[in-house]
């Protein structure tokens, strides 16, 4: 889904608005771990990673999808940053990134993680991630607050609006609950330039979500121990039935 979806996705997301609000507590986090040396798993189009590499920050990203990663290069690229960017996915980024080659922070922000869909794939990629990781080195999760979203059974989310001059992008997104307790992710794509015809694509994916618990016990069992919960990427308390988002910063144990 997330091949189709690259050339759009910049589209998609208001990224000056949703910078603005996201780093200042990012770099907040990076601060607290002394961290220079960031890895942004599944980092899409790039648009995290080439801002903090703005910011002096050494920035490894991961993806994936092809499609983006192509994106965010030519993003590196264009901001003049010299952030490298690499296709991997969860569980395999120390086998392609080098399993020598370790980083204060690991973000993985933007719902990615729950695209595990089994509690064998979220070990395996919460293991990846603290082999990646120097020992009191900081993981940055940010999911939507399936906590919420399963109690109030909410479908449908906010929808999103572009324009470029005559052309015109909706983007509207729901949930399928699955009776096997996963989520079907529907975007529903509309373009048209001008007044023209409405041209428009459908595109799923499944996801598997994650309550607060049950992510918790996971990072525990990899070797995570400080963990802090927030209810947003400005750090705000988390609450489970107002919170739009779960964030949770684990470090890793020192050894």
């Amino acid at each position: 889904m997330y091949d189709d979806f690259s050339a759009d996705y910049d589209r998609f997301v208001d990224w000056p608005a949703r910078l603005a609000v996201e780093l200042p507590f990012l770099e907040r986090v990076l601060r607290e771990a002394t961290a220079r040396r960031v890895l942004d798993a599944a980092c899409g189009t790039g648009m995290h990673a080439v801002a903090l590499a703005r910011r002096g920050y050494e920035v490894v990203g991961a993806d994936a999808s092809a499609g983006m990663i192509a994106r965010a290069r030519a993003s590196a690229a264009a901001a003049g940053v010299a952030a490298r960017f690499d296709v991997a996915g969860f569980g395999e980024l120390a086998q392609i990134l080098g399993e020598r080659e370790t980083f204060d922070a690991i973000l993985c922000l933007g719902n990615s993680l729950p695209h595990v869909r089994t509690p064998q794939e979220l070990h395996q990629a919460l293991a990846d991630f603290a082999a990646c990781l120097r020992p009191g080195g900081v993981l940055l999760l940010q999911n939507l607050n399936y906590d919420r979203i399963l109690t109030h059974r909410q479908r449908w989310m906010e929808p999103q609006a572009h324009r470029e001059g005559e052309q015109e992008w909706l983007f509207l997104r729901f949930y399928d609950f699955d009776p096997d307790g996963l989520l079907t992710f529907n975007i529903i794509s509309l373009h048209r330039a001008g007044q023209g015809p409405w041209e428009q694509r459908v595109m799923s994916t499944r996801l598997w979500p994650l309550r607060r618990a049950e992510l918790v016990a996971a990072l525990e069992q990899v070797g995570f121990s400080r963990i802090t919960i927030w209810g947003n990427m400005q750090g705000a308390p988390f609450r489970p039935e107002e919170s739009p988002n779960l964030v949770i910063g684990a470090w890793k144990e020192e050894w």
